[in-house]
């Protein structure tokens, strides 16, 4: 029983190593990006949002408060308290909600280890796919909503 107990915490290290080697500066770049992102951007992007609430650009709205979400270092715990300042401050529910889905879908410390394991095609494919379906949903809860 001890040798299986070791033969598997040996595998288990052993792909903990290999992953970790992997992935390792994947992470320290997207941390450094991320970091970057809410030290410098974090203003322009509050201000953008502001800018959406105030012009009713509709469709344009989702457009931009998705891709203000994949900017945006926020987990999903972190947008929600934002996203109700932001929807107090008249930004439309159909933006809000493609920022929501966008932002923590494509977390930048995240997205370098999903592209290892998915392969560059694959991962603009992803990001294509979350933004279409922000898109999507952020209009479908405008026009249930509206």
């Amino acid at each position: 029983m001890a040798e299986i107990i070791r033969r598997e915490f040996i595998y288990l290290w052993y792909y903990f190593d290999l992953q970790l080697h992997q992935i390792f500066w994947y992470w320290v770049l997207g941390m450094l990006i991320g970091s970057a992102v809410s030290v410098f951007l974090k203003d322009r992007i509050h201000h953008a949002v502001r800018m959406l609430g105030k012009h009713r650009i509709g469709i344009l709205g989702i457009v931009v408060s998705g891709v203000l979400g994949i900017a945006s270092p926020l987990c999903m715990y972190g947008t929600i308290p934002l996203l109700q300042q932001w929807l107090w401050e008249g930004i439309s529910i159909g933006s809000a909600v493609s920022f929501m889905l966008t932002g923590p879908a494509t977390k930048i410390t995240n997205l370098g280890a999903l592209k290892i394991v998915l392969g560059a095609k694959r991962f603009c494919l992803y990001l294509f796919y979350v933004m279409a379906y922000s898109f999507f949903m952020g209009n479908i809860v405008n026009v249930v909503l509206a």
